[in-house]
């Protein structure tokens, strides 16, 4: 379970959100990104150490090459830890475009704040509820008969998304509330307020009921669509059979055993018949589970 974007978050921002869930809880926790340096003043630590060392090594080098007695390994030991220097420094710079836009970032999460959930916004119980949500509506989307225009797939484009923030939503309010609860129950509770208590529990149980019921629903959708999907895959392998039926009766005539021909393949028209009245059945059925989600 990743990041949870509201579907009206411009696809760009929504993708540099996703991506960057870890920044996001920083950003969540009160980190703010330094101030970037102007150009001229970012130097990276090799590049320091290069500059810093540059003046030592070129007067050893200088003073090496006037003295008449320095030996010939001495100057080429100078020439190579220079150069050994210029290496380091070259492999260690980072390119300016390879650094973390971790201000953009920071810009978008307070721009768009209260418009993304993160994992930690939800307890156990409601991550396990969202990802069954997450689930059915992935295997929707995915599915070659949504692909296909079978169901209606602009419908699906729109309308599961915007199910899937609403469950999460939800589940993000009812895991804060639930913490605030279990928190208030370890102070321990006065018998004066332990009837107060009740109704607030139910309130929490029957919002939970409520939230799974619409997971129910998409998984209930998405079931219909997964046997839309069987039959779809099932009706080509068929039309595919059907395709060759040419090249098994040639055979069968050239043996001299068109006669005793299997029955079964005989049989492949009606199974396609057969496959495609499955097909459309399961495909009103889905369409039929996706008038009472939008319900």
């Amino acid at each position: 379970m990743g990041v949870v974007i509201d579907p009206g978050v411009p696809p760009e921002v929504a993708g540099l959100l996703r991506a960057n869930a870890p920044l996001l809880s920083r950003i969540r926790a009160g980190w703010v990104p330094p101030a970037e340096p102007p150009p001229s003043n970012r130097k990276s630590p090799s590049s320091a150490m290069l500059l810093a060392a540059t003046p030592f090594v070129v007067a050893l080098m200088a003073l090496l090459l006037a003295s008449r007695f320095a030996p010939a390994g001495f100057v080429l030991l100078g020439t190579y830890v220079f150069v050994v220097l210029v290496k380091i420094a070259s492999m260690s710079e980072v390119p300016e475009d390879d650094r973390p836009q971790e201000r953009g970032v920071y810009e978008q999460a307070r721009w768009y704040d209260g418009r993304y959930l993160l994992p930690e916004d939800f307890d156990r119980e409601a991550g396990a509820v969202l990802a069954r949500a997450q689930r059915a509506i992935g295997s929707v989307l995915r599915s070659h008969v949504n692909a296909e225009g079978l169901l209606d797939d602009a419908r699906n484009a729109l309308m599961l998304p915007a199910q899937e923030w609403e469950i999460a939503r939800l589940l993000a309010k009812l895991s804060a509330l639930r913490l605030e609860h279990r928190e208030l129950l370890a102070r321990g509770i006065a018998p004066e307020v332990a009837a107060v208590i009740e109704p607030l529990e139910r309130a929490l149980v029957n919002s939970e009921a409520a939230v799974v019921a619409r997971v129910e629903a998409l998984e209930r959708y998405a079931g219909h669509v997964a046997e839309a999907e069987r039959a779809y895959h099932a009706r080509g392998q068929i039309e595919e059979l059907r395709a060759r039926l040419p090249r098994y009766e040639e055979l069968l005539a050239e043996s001299g055993a068109d006669k005793l021909a299997v029955p079964e393949i005989e049989r492949l028209a009606e199974d396609a018949d057969v496959l495609e009245r499955t097909l459309r059945r399961s495909v009103q059925s889905a369409h039929e589970a996706f008038r009472y989600l939008e319900g």
